[in-house]
C-alpha cells in the first residue's frame, strides 16, 4: 500500500514545543503522517536503548520507520580501508533499524566519483556493492531492503540507469528515486508525466517488478545550477521543481505502492501531507 512520510522533524514540531523524536510518533500520528524516516547521516552513534524507545513510540501509532546512512558513505573510493568503513556504517544502520523493532528499510548513498572517470567510478561502485551484499547476507540482513538513492549532483553517482544496475546485484537492493534530486542533475527535465514515465519504464525494463511497484521515493523541490543540486526547498517555491502532481497520475496508472518520504526544507510534514490529500482526492 502506497504510504506517506517524512525525513525527519519539521520547523513546526519544535516551533510547537516538542523536543524529542519519541514525541514525534503521535504528533506525526494526528497530522496523518504513516512513515518517519530516521536519519543517521552524520554517524550511527544511537544507544540499543534509545533506538528501542523510539522504534516503540512510532510502532504504538501505527507509523513505519525506515533509517538513512551516514552521508559520507562512497563505495567508488578507491582506498580498501574506506570501503570497509562504508560496509560497517551500512552495517551499523541496518542494526538500529533492528533495534528500532519497526520498519525495513535503510537508504543509502551509492557513491562519488572524485577524480576516477565515470565508467572507474561506476564500475568501482558495483564490485563494493557486491561486496557489501556479502556482508549483508553473512550478517543475517537478507531480510531488509536496502535502497540506493539517486542523486543530484552531477558528480555522485546515482543515475536513474546507474541506480537500476546496482539493484540487480542483489535481490535485497531496491531502488530509492529521489525525483528532486533527478530534476536536478537533469536541469528540471521532470515537468510531465510522459517524464516520469520514462523513469519508471526504465526501471520495470531491467528490474523485477516487485521492486519497482514497492520502490522507495524522496520527493522535494529542489534548487539547482549547472552542477545539479544546491538546496532542498519547501512547495511554496514555484521556480524550481518537481511538482507531485504528474508523478501522482503515474503511480495511479502503473499502480504503484511506493514509500514516499517528503524532503522539503522545515516543511516535510506539512507537504507530505498536502502529497497525500492530492493523491486521494484526485483517484
Amino acid at each position: 500500500m502506497i504510504k506517506f512520510g517524512v525525513a525527519g522533524n519539521s520547523n513546526s514540531f519544535y516551533e510547537e514545543g516538542y523536543k524529542h523524536t519519541t514525541q514525534a510518533a503521535e504528533w506525526c500520528h494526528k497530522r496523518g503522517i504513516e512513515l518517519f524516516e530516521y536519519s543517521f547521516g552524520k554517524g550511527v552513534k544511537m544507544t540499543e536503548k534509545k533506538a528501542e524507545e523510539i522504534g516503540a513510540a512510532f510502532s504504538e501509532f501505527g507509523i513505519e520507520m525506515s533509517a538513512h546512512a551516514p552521508y559520507y558513505i562512497n563505495f567508488s573510493n578507491p582506498d580498501d580501508e574506506k570501503i570497509y568503513n562504508s560496509i560497517q556504517y551500512v552495517l551499523a544502520t541496518l542494526q538500529k533499524l533492528k533495534e528500532f523493532k519497526n520498519g525495513d528499510r535503510v537508504v543509502v548513498h551509492p557513491a562519488t566519483q572524485g577524480r576516477a572517470t565515470r565508467e572507474e567510478a561506476v564500475y568501482a561502485a558495483q564490485k563494493n556493492l557486491e561486496k557489501l551484499a556479502v556482508f549483508i547476507a553473512e550478517s543475517g540482513f537478507e531480510n531488509y531492503k536496502i535502497c540506493l538513492e539517486t542523486m543530484g549532483k552531477n558528480a555522485q553517482i546515482g543515475t536513474v540507469e546507474e541506480i537500476t544496475e546496482f539493484c540487480k546485484i542483489a535481490p535485497f537492493f531496491y531502488p530509492c528515486i529521489d525525483f528532486g534530486h533527478l530534476n536536478a542533475r537533469t536541469q528540471g527535465s521532470l515537468k510531465s508525466e510522459g517524464d516520469f514515465r520514462k523513469i519508471i519504464d526504465h526501471m520495470l525494463t531491467y528490474l523485477p517488478e516487485e521492486k519497482v511497484v514497492n520502490m522507495h521515493v524522496h520527493f522535494s523541490k529542489i534548487m539547482y545550477g549547472a552542477s545539479g543540486e544546491i538546496k532542498h526547498l519547501t512547495f511554496a517555491d514555484d521556480i524550481y521543481g518537481p511538482n507531485f502532481e504528474p508523478l501522482s497520475a503515474v503511480i495511479k496508472e502503473y499502480g504503484l505502492q511506493p514509500h514516499i518520504i517528503c524532503e522539503s526544507d522545515g516543511t516535510q510534514a506539512e507537504d507530505a501531507v498536502k502529497m497525500k490529500e492530492f493523491f486521494y482526492k484526485n483517484k
